[in-house]
């Protein structure tokens, strides 16, 4: 009898690949439930949910995006009480840091529309079909939920400084916090970006193999920004307006000089390096359609 060798390649092919032998059909299941996603899988899940996002009402996205800037800049209360209750030590900004995550776990399992999410979600549609409708789709996600974040912000700074929702100590303290936006210029800002819009971004990446670590995930990667002193947008717009409105410094200083250059940092790091870096490892995996 003739063996044919393909044949036993394609029979080795499928011992190596599947399940071995001797495990149950449950067993057999429990090792598929453990594997996580290939970066293929992953990057078809975070499409699929960009698709979803880019046909969302204009409304829905104002109303999402509004509630994000709301909800974000709780990061900012949470740093200023934090200060408030620790001594000034070299290891307190360690631990006062952790109040910069509060804001972003919000946001993020609430489902909200954060515009540095949206860097790499609402783009990977965009990389697999880059038609012109897919474009303008972009641009109108982009431009309603970016609004609708500084709008959320600005208002949070205002009763912040207007002394609404803290008392003297709590706003000299969250003045204190936000300080650090300001001692950059313009292309410094722009620089410290581009390494938090990448790293907002790769939490969108990990999330679909989280597996009930979301919470971790969030905390982890936007401490990080915390300790490093990058600058997130629309956190940092809080920051920044705060500042303003309390006569630190100019609205100039504060669009110019903070909001615009982390946009355009986000959005580098985001989209030109997360987003592009993401898509291109599977782009020869994907089937044209």
């Amino acid at each position: 009898m003739t063996i044919d060798p393909s044949a036993e390649d394609a029979d080795a092919e499928d011992r190596e690949s599947g399940p071995s032998e001797g495990l149950s059909d449950r067993e057999a299941e429990s090792v598929a439930e453990r594997k996580a996603g290939s970066a293929k899988v992953v990057h078809e899940v975070i499409r699929l949910q960009g698709d979803e996002e880019l046909d969302r009402p204009v409304l829905s996205l104002l109303f999402s995006g509004f509630a994000a800037g709301v909800a974000i800049s709780v990061s900012v209360l949470a740093e200023a009480f934090l200060v408030l209750a620790l001594p000034h030590a070299p290891w307190a900004k360690l631990v006062a840091s952790f109040g910069y995550c509060v804001g972003f776990v919000i946001v993020i399992i609430g489902n909200l529309q954060l515009f540095t999410e949206n860097t790499v979600t609402a783009v990977l549609p965009i990389a697999t079909h880059p038609t012109r409708r897919n474009l303008g789709r972009l641009a109108k996600l982009w431009i309603t939920v970016f609004g609708a974040n500084m709008a959320g912000t600005l208002l949070v700074a205002a009763l912040i400084a207007g002394g609404a929702i803290l008392s003297p100590e709590a706003r000299a303290a969250a003045i204190e916090v936000a300080a650090p936006v300001a001692a950059h210029d313009a292309w410094h800002t722009l620089l410290l970006g581009m390494p938090a819009g990448f790293l907002v971004a790769s939490i969108a990446w990990m999330m679909p193999n989280a597996r009930g670590s979301e919470f971790w995930i969030i905390v982890m990667i936007t401490y990080v920004i915390a300790i490093g002193g990058f600058s997130h947008v629309v956190a940092g717009s809080t920051e920044a307006w705060l500042l303003w409105l309390a006569g630190s410094i100019g609205l100039g200083k504060a669009v110019m000089g903070f909001i615009l250059p982390a946009l355009v940092g986000n959005i580098i790091g985001g989209t030109g390096l997360f987003a592009v870096i993401a898509h291109g490892q599977v782009r020869s995996e994907i089937k044209p359609g």
